[in-house]
């Protein structure tokens, strides 16, 4: 078992000796670079098939239907026809669009999705590298997604597409802010930006116990982030055929499509590392643990596309601005008292906290509601009825 438990550690260290073997210790360094670099792609592209495939049976059971069964036994190679068919589709390009813009945005979203797991853990000794800026780092990094959408839309020379992409820029500025609050409250209590330090700074509950209202933040802001149902306005069918990506098919709407699932296990596993515990759990090896945990969350996208219906702009935007970005600034300031406080009791006193937080929350939005807006006559033309 404690060889299953540092499973790819100790893989890690037969090959590196035997490498050594042959090869000085830079050329040793730079083919276990290229060797993780290559399994960790190849793990992502795996991930994003069988996600796929995941989702539409979810999808399938939540409206009573079989969903993928005819490629393959239960339909499990369904995601390799998937894959071929975009390879083999022809790439076209329209008239008019801004070609240099129109070509990098694809190559641009799936860069910095890839470019995370450089500093995301799965288990012990399982991260490429573990910097003390891990967590500062993924956020960084994922913010240059926005660019490559508004490129995407600009790019396309399609007024559907620039709409799309804009939506995508003001949706996605507006979520990242509650989030890093959401995580400026673990990181308080952890005193890290490491992840792997965060996992291990954690007592032996979940923090989404202590702080569930970060974790409920947390969790609504991926879910937007990844421009995922019931937040996925950017690329609105009913509005704006296809969004952002409108006029890119083969091989270019794939890599849309690969940064999206990517962003997707990227959010759900930042959300298990630091409000379910990461890898920590009992019997099972570590990287187990975190894929339970990690396609737990993922589950919950999945739940929510197939249940609640699209919001319109207003609400999302109102969402962010209006209650999750006031409720995570006054939840920081709570969890830093009860942090300097050292009060016992556990995951208590930040759970009791928290309901404090949200039953207040609450009450100031139904007076809100129940107190109708003043709304002063605008000058302009009237028309009498006949």
């Amino acid at each position: 078992m404690p060889f299953l438990n540092n499973l790819f550690g100790n893989l890690q260290d037969l090959i590196s000796s035997w490498l050594a073997g042959f090869l000085p210790q830079w050329g040793v360094d730079l083919a276990m670079m290229a060797i993780t670099t290559v399994a960790l792609l190849a793990f992502l592209v795996v991930v994003v098939m069988y996600l796929t495939y995941l989702e539409r049976k979810v999808l399938g059971r939540i409206a009573d239907r079989p969903g993928p069964n005819r490629v393959g036994p239960l339909g499990l190679f369904q995601p390799f026809a998937d894959v071929l068919k975009l390879i083999i589709k022809e790439a076209t390009t329209p008239q008019g669009v801004d070609y240099p813009t129109y070509i990098l945005a694809p190559i641009l979203i799936v860069a910095p999705a890839l470019l995370v797991y450089a500093v995301i853990p799965f288990g012990p000794r399982m991260v490429p590298t573990d910097i003390n800026v891990a967590l500062l780092f993924v956020v960084a990094i994922s913010s240059v997604a926005t660019l490559a959408l508004l490129m995407g839309g600009w790019g396309s020379g399609n007024k559907y597409s620039l709409l799309g992409g804009m939506r995508a820029v003001a949706q996605m500025i507006s979520y990242e802010l509650p989030l890093a609050f959401a995580f400026l409250g673990v990181v308080l209590v952890t005193g890290s930006l490491s992840l792997v330090k965060i996992v291990e700074g954690q007592p032996g509950y979940p923090l989404a116990l202590a702080q569930p209202i970060g974790f409920l933040i947390a969790l609504i802001c991926v879910v937007a982030e990844s421009n995922r149902a019931p937040f996925d306005l950017p690329e609105a069918e009913s509005e704006l055929v296809a969004g952002y990506h409108t006029e890119y098919g083969g091989v270019r709407f794939a890599m849309f499509f690969l940064a999206e699932y990517i962003e997707m296990f990227t959010g759900s596993a930042m959300v298990a590392l630091l409000f379910l515990g990461g890898w920590r759990g009992p019997i099972l090896p570590p990287y187990v643990w975190m894929l339970i945990k990690v396609y737990a969350v993922l589950f919950f996208m999945f739940w929510l596309r197939g249940t609640f219906p699209r919001l319109r702009v207003d609400q999302l935007m109102g969402l962010s601005w209006k209650f999750l970005l006031p409720l995570g600034m006054v939840n920081v300031i709570v969890m830093a008292f009860i942090d300097k406080l050292h009060l016992p009791g556990g995951f208590l006193p930040g759970l009791a906290a928290s309901i404090v937080i949200l039953a207040v929350a609450g009450g100031v939005v139904r007076i809100g509601r129940r107190s109708p807006a003043v709304r002063t006559a605008r000058p302009g033309l009237r028309v009498k009825e006949a």
